[in-house]
């Protein structure tokens, strides 16, 4: 169980995906270039399988945003996507109208 103190550590902003890549070394993988805010992150996101790169341009997501950078399969990440998944795939959380970029998710 997480503390409601804990989980409160956690940054959840929005983010407007601004450049699409296919990551070098891995078929399932992008690497996104996202503004949360006038700030660009380096993401990494295994959702390439399910979401075409001119799909994913320009589309709002929710970002763990103080998430510690980590180097997925040589690529640095600095943050994460949130997506559900289920037996059918993979649906990346976004708002469901636009918000300003950086915006706190509650």
């Amino acid at each position: 169980m997480v503390t409601y103190e804990e989980f409160r550590k956690t940054e959840l902003k929005i983010g407007t995906i601004k450049e699409v890549q296919a990551h070098p070394n891995a078929d399932k993988l992008y690497v996104l270039k996202v503004d949360v805010g006038g700030v660009i992150k380096q993401l990494v996101a295994g959702v390439r399988l399910f979401y075409g790169e001119d799909v994913l341009k320009e589309k709002q997501v929710v970002v763990v945003d103080n998430l510690e950078p980590a180097v997925i399969r040589g690529i640095e990440s600095q943050g994460m996507v949130l997506a559900a998944s289920d037996a059918t795939g993979i649906s990346i959380l976004s708002p469901d109208r636009r918000v300003v970029e950086g915006s706190v998710v509650k």
